[in-house]
């Protein structure tokens, strides 16, 4: 499969980086838990976010907030379900955000794209699902299982001797695993985790060195929307942490990021345009055209 891949590369050089846009349909998700649960706010929420111009969709059936218990394959593959398949009817790039292998392994039958692995592997059947459909994974670095963790961003400061470095290796361990299982290299995507057993000082260190992650000669996505690292320097909750967010995402891009995993795509989406036309890109430019199913499936090919 060359068409995800391609993809983000496409919307990189037009608009500096990808778009994911979050659709939990999780009844206790962090920031919009039991917003989506429903069959018709999933579809309406989908639309919007491809109206605002999301090139990806994110669709995680499974909270990753801290203390959240794991959630059944079959459960998550019931609450996911309708979302999928209309985001995929709508001609979205569409990513399925689980640990477990049996729902990636449905997911890529059904036509995702992606797989967003929050768990740095820890059940390297995760990549063998991926390997078997010539997918591709977002491997987010943790230190898996977010049950243990007692709130985003309740981390020892000196759990990490140096955060990157450890980050660093520990994510290299986890691509081992994958192409191990036959995943191959330009199809592993990394995700530095911010807030996943880090501090906010952790993640903040993550941001701000975030180019030397380019050793791993892999496409980087990072997800800051909404964060509690933004919360801990202003106390913000977050519903009122979308400023943070645009500047993390903004310094995410400069440091190399190409896919940005955001809540509003909308405000993200022009913040991209005003720091192209600052760096001297063009104004006025046309939006481009989000690719339906003919031209995705053209990549494909």
């Amino acid at each position: 499969m060359g068409s995800f891949p391609d993809f983000v590369d496409l919307v990189c050089r037009e608009r500096g980086a990808a778009l994911m846009g979050i659709v939990n349909v999780t009844p206790d998700s962090f920031f919009d838990g039991g917003q989506y649960v429903e069959v018709e706010p999933q579809e309406r929420r989908i639309d919007k976010l491809l109206a605002e111009g999301a090139d990806i969709v994110d669709i995680g059936a499974e909270s990753t907030r801290p203390g959240a218990e794991s959630v059944d394959a079959d459960v998550q593959i019931a609450r996911a379900e309708a979302a999928l398949v209309h985001a995929l009817r709508s001609g979205a790039m569409v990513s399925i955000d689980t640990t477990s292998p049996k729902v990636a392994r449905w997911a890529l039958e059904q036509g995702a794209h992606l797989v967003n692995d929050v768990s740095c592997l820890s059940n390297p059947d995760l990549a063998a699902a991926v390997a078997e459909h010539d997918a591709c994974l977002l491997l987010m670095h943790s230190r898996y299982p977010t049950v243990g963790m007692l709130t985003f961003g309740a981390y020892p400061e000196d759990g990490y001797e140096d955060v990157v470095t450890d980050v660093l290796r520990e994510w290299e361990e986890a691509r081992s695993r994958a192409l191990q299982e036959g995943v191959p290299s330009k199809h592993v995507f990394f995700d530095p985790g911010l807030g996943f057993h880090k501090s906010a000082r952790h993640s903040l260190e993550l941001l701000r060195r975030l180019r030397e992650f380019a050793r791993l000669k892999a496409p980087i996505c990072v997800g800051p929307s909404r964060k509690s690292f933004i919360g801990a320097l202003d106390g913000s909750g977050p519903q009122d942490r979308l400023g943070g967010t645009i500047t993390a995402c903004l310094a995410a891009v400069a440091g190399g990021a190409r896919i940005l995993r955001v809540h509003d795509v909308a405000a993200l989406k022009q913040a991209l345009v005003v720091q192209q036309a600052l760096a001297g890109g063009p104004i006025g430019q046309g939006d481009r055209q989000r690719l339906g199913r003919p031209e995705r499936e053209a990549l494909d090919a």
